[in-house]
């Protein structure tokens, strides 16, 4: 590596740095003060506090990762312009993109070790934050868990099993409900093709019911239509919603080819390449940043104020599409593998189309 290429890589690390602590202290100092009173009145020490804000150190920097890699690019280039640096190497026939390349190589390396940081570090602080809050100071507790494509629940009075196709309707298939002696026997288990949770009732097709007669023995029915009156209903169980932020990037990639339904393959798949896309997108947006800012000092001068307004603003967008892109691709409107890529493609052909023009 040239003495120019460590240079620039060094100041781009810099900046990445200094960028990174006023966006976590800003960040840090919102959230603390709008969940303090959660935790005054749950009554947990100061302890718990700093335990849980510092452990949300690593969740943060990997949301804020694409616009710290974003502004650390255009920031360092900018102070290369400011200082007349960037005006004297192109002077002295140095081409634009042997300036850059060094911005990217940075890029590259934050990129690559936010997927580090997904697989090996964000599972666990996540996992011990998620607890913190909703647990200990809200006081949500998970009755329920998500294994291979089913839900598993236990009410008060039994034990509840299916497949939820649809997460936004209370239709379930498989569905089975048991119910044991405290010397933990099987008592009774209902097990249906088909439930539906409707008007307050219960209402299973196509099953059978076994009831215990004897030690031994059970006595079984069949059912075409049934009407059950279970204690619990769907609105009662907590599943954590976050539990796929928990899951490493291997858990969410072994997560795809384990689901029994099309719908909940298509959530994994949107999951999977989602995280990956998210992680990866400062480096498309840092392409299309780094030509804006060359056009901005061309025709406005050498200054700041026009660059990171304009490259927050381009990061905001970015961020609206995606997060439409996943949407889309959740309910399966789109592919998951388009969803994650499209925005990519977009802005990296535009970034070199800009740079292309800012060369000739």
């Amino acid at each position: 590596m040239t003495i120019l290429n460590r240079y620039i890589l060094s100041q781009f690390i810099r900046t990445f740095f200094i960028v990174a602590a006023a966006f976590l202290s800003l960040y840090i100092l919102i959230d603390f003060f709008e969940k303090i009173d959660n935790f005054m009145e749950a009554g947990k020490s100061f302890g718990l506090i700093l335990q849980f804000f510092i452990l949300s150190i690593p969740f943060i920097i990997d949301m804020l990762g694409p616009i710290l890699i974003l502004l650390a690019g255009i920031i360092s280039l900018g102070v290369l312009s400011h200082n007349n640096e960037l005006t004297a190497m192109m002077s002295s026939g140095i081409h634009i993109r042997t300036i850059i390349n060094p911005i990217l190589v940075g890029a590259l390396i934050c990129t690559m070790l936010f997927l580090a940081m997904s697989q090996w570090l964000l599972p666990r602080t996540i996992a011990a934050t998620n607890t913190i809050w909703y647990e200990e100071v809200r006081g949500k507790i998970p009755l329920g868990i998500y294994r291979n494509g089913r839900y598993y629940y236990k009410g008060k009075e039994g034990f509840y099993s299916f497949a939820r196709p649809w997460p936004g309707k209370n239709i379930f298939h498989n569905f089975s409900y048991s119910s044991w002696s405290p010397d933990h026997k099987l008592e009774t288990l209902v097990s249906a093709r088909k439930a539906e949770w409707n008007e307050g009732e219960w209402h299973l097709t196509n099953g059978q019911i076994q009831i215990k007669s004897s030690q031994e023995n059970y006595l079984t029915r069949l059912f075409d239509k049934k009407t059950f009156p279970f204690p619990e209903n769907p609105n009662f169980f907590f599943v954590p919603e976050y539990q796929s932020a928990e899951l490493s990037l291997t858990q969410l990639f072994q997560a795809m080819h384990k689901q029994e339904t099309h719908g909940e393959t298509v959530v994994a798949q949107t999951n999977f390449y989602g995280r990956i896309s998210y992680t990866l997108l400062g480096i498309p947006l840092l392409f299309l940043g780094l030509p804006v800012l060359l056009i901005s000092y061309r025709k406005w001068g050498k200054n700041l104020s026009i660059a990171i307004p304009a490259s927050c603003g381009m990061a905001f967008l970015a961020w609206g599409i995606w997060g439409a892109l996943q949407s889309l691709a959740r309910v399966d409107y789109i592919p998951p593998l388009l969803a994650a890529s499209l925005i990519h493609i977009i802005f990296g052909f535009s970034g070199f189309f800009l740079l292309h023009k800012q060369e000739n």
